[in-house]
């Protein structure tokens, strides 16, 4: 089984295999490597019967596994925060997960606590890092949980919900599953190369040479 297949996890573990994924992935700091978007993407497209290249799943079971997943884990990464999330981030040699600290930050400074935090499951390794990072800088539970809830709930149901409409719409949608796969994680890693490409321009003009310019 590679964990970084979604197709590999679906077959070993089924539903139960994306509530354990989800919960990993938003409320363990360590699970910022799994495969959110196409795991919930590729379970969609094997709730359509007639589809041959994996095992057949049941719509109402994936749903209700994702949103138990995608929210338990939300909650528990936001009291590992309460409880000391900061050291376990400064603790970490993970690059990739530093970047999505910074990015978190800069999403909760730039959009308030309910945009931020619904915005952030769209984005890979930042829905994982700021969730514990909402409760290191002590946004009130109460608000926490209502935009958790809602950002869970629109990305676990949207995504599987937007499988499982392709597959019904294209006749033998299993020949196609591998480059759809692959298409959904292209699109998934978008806002990370976005990330990355701003971080490098504002590197090679940092604020006080653009200052030092124009004066």
């Amino acid at each position: 089984m590679n964990v970084l297949d979604a197709s590999s996890l679906l077959a070993a573990f089924g539903a139960l295999g994306i509530a354990v994924v989800l919960f990993a992935e938003t409320g363990l700091l360590v699970g910022f490597f799994l495969p959110g978007d196409s795991l919930l993407f590729t379970a969609g497209l094997l709730c359509v019967s007639g589809t041959h290249s994996g095992p057949h799943l049941v719509l109402w079971q994936v749903v209700l596994a994702a949103l138990a997943g995608a929210l338990a884990g939300a909650q528990v990464g936001y009291l590992i925060g309460r409880r000391g999330g900061r050291a376990l981030l400064a603790r970490s040699k993970a690059k990739a997960l530093h970047k999505g600290v910074v990015r978190a930050e800069e999403l909760l400074a730039k959009y308030g606590y309910g945009k931020a935090i619904v915005l952030a499951r769209f984005i890979p390794v930042v829905r994982t890092v700021l969730n514990p990072l909402a409760g290191v800088l002590e946004v009130p539970a109460r608000t926490f949980t209502l935009w958790q809830v809602l950002g869970g709930t629109v990305w676990s149901v949207g995504v599987v919900l937007a499988g499982y409409g392709l597959g019904s719409s294209v006749p033998n949608i299993d020949q196609y599953l591998l480059p759809i796969i692959g298409l959904v994680v292209v699109v998934s890693v978008i806002p990370i190369a976005l990330e990355l490409l701003r971080a490098r321009r504002e590197a090679r003009h940092p604020a006080g040479r653009r200052d030092g310019g124009d004066a």
